[in-house]
């Protein structure tokens, strides 16, 4: 059977591929006195709250199951929009919400409605992997640019100037971002949109972590810059619905019935039960459970981070949002007699019983040298593993 060339583009997913091995480990292991700790997957520990579970139970009961409008329930969308306007200050109209099957789906939306076949999308390195893929699966080239810690891990306008050719069509940023957890200053994502603009590109941006901001310098939308950003945001992370494939996207309104066709194609609507649940995501009682929960993300990253940097785990810049540690295990390597983090993050598993996961996945800059922890796991499950590598590694 021939295959496409587009599907032999896409990469494997290592972070699925590190986690079926440690679920393979963790069967052989269950029982004994060290079950295995996974801090691999950017998953909440936390499900979906009581109103939120009640809202589903209810739609499926009343037989509200039916397809809704490609762009999403009415209600849902005037939810998200008076989110925004709550959470941050910012004025975005429902008629420019658009809801999706997950962040993914938006995603896939925005590159099909905007890319070209050979243009090119600059992105940072290190970087979320299914991203850039989501760019070669529209035939476009996604263009990694090297990151450095002082940079936070992030491009800067300078950097998107000079990287800008006449194949670039515009950025794909994320703020959180996916492995390190830290975000855009707002001055420089404005000055990088400015260079965007320049050239009449187009700013994408993953604010799926944007809920879960731990610092008010960085936890805003870019949505705030003007109505030419395009902003992808999900279920999954805040609101604790990872397996409900529920996500949104804003789009400038010139491109909502671009997107709405495409979406009536491809997906005819996200899952109805998600939606009528959601709406309930944003009910007084629902937000201040979640923000009971961003509290104690907050606790586990300014518990976990300090013992990965006594470990010899240096994590370069504190994460402002997320559930992550992207840390540098060079030294741990050296003291393992391991050779990078592919090498390390198996030992770890098989020595520590703790799954954690390469920095293969995220792109080229010194990845083979960081692993990426996440905390989305409970505080004694971190507390533990913390003891394991002090025995692994002290």
């Amino acid at each position: 059977m021939k295959i496409s060339t587009r599907a032999g583009r896409i990469e494997p997913f290592y972070v699925m591929e590190v986690a079926k091995a440690a679920q393979a480990l963790a069967r052989e292991v269950a029982g004994t006195r060290e079950p295995m700790i996974f801090l691999n997957i950017g998953e909440p520990d936390f499900t979906a709250p009581p109103l939120v579970q009640e809202a589903a139970q209810r739609a499926v009961q009343s037989g509200a199951t039916q397809y809704t409008q490609s762009l999403g329930l009415e209600q849902l969308r005037e939810r998200i929009s008076g989110w925004y306007a709550q959470r941050f200050g910012v004025d975005v109209p429902a008629r420019r919400i658009v809801v999706t099957a997950g962040a993914s789906a938006a995603l896939q939306l925005a590159c099909l409605a905007l890319i070209d076949a050979g243009d090119e999308i600059l992105m940072p390195d290190p970087s979320y992997p299914c991203n850039r893929h989501f760019v070669s699966a529209a035939e476009g080239t996604a263009v990694l640019i090297p990151t450095t810690a002082d940079e936070r891990f992030q491009l800067s306008a300078d950097k998107v100037r000079a990287a800008w050719t006449p194949k670039t069509r515009g950025v794909l940023l994320a703020s959180p971002s996916n492995p390190t957890g830290t975000s855009i200053a707002p001055d420089e994502l404005r000055r990088i949109h400015g260079v965007v603009q320049e050239h009449s590109g187009i700013t994408l941006i993953d604010e799926i972590y944007l809920g879960l901001s731990y610092d008010d310098a960085f936890g805003q939308t870019a949505l705030a810059i003007d109505e030419n950003i395009i902003s992808i945001n999900s279920f999954s992370k805040y609101f604790n619905m990872t397996g409900w494939r529920l996500g949104w996207m804003v789009v400038p309104e010139a491109l909502v019935p671009v997107v709405e066709r495409l979406a009536q194609n491809l997906f005819i609507c996200a899952s109805t039960i998600a939606q009528h649940a959601a709406v309930a995501c944003f009910e007084a009682e629902s937000i201040a459970e979640y923000e009971r929960r961003r509290a104690e993300f907050k606790a586990r990253r300014d518990y976990f981070i300090p013992e990965l940097q006594r470990l010899s785990l240096s994590v370069p810049v504190m994460p402002d949002g997320a559930f992550y540690a992207w840390a540098d295990c060079s030294a741990a390597c050296e003291r393992l007699g391991v050779n990078g983090s592919w090498d390390f993050a198996f030992e770890l598993m098989r020595r520590a019983h703790i799954a954690v996961t390469p920095g293969r996945d995220f792109g080229t800059m010194d990845t083979q040298r960081f692993v990426r922890f996440s905390t989305a796991n409970s505080m004694a499950q971190l507390q533990e593993s913390v003891a394991r590598l002090q025995t692994l590694l002290g």
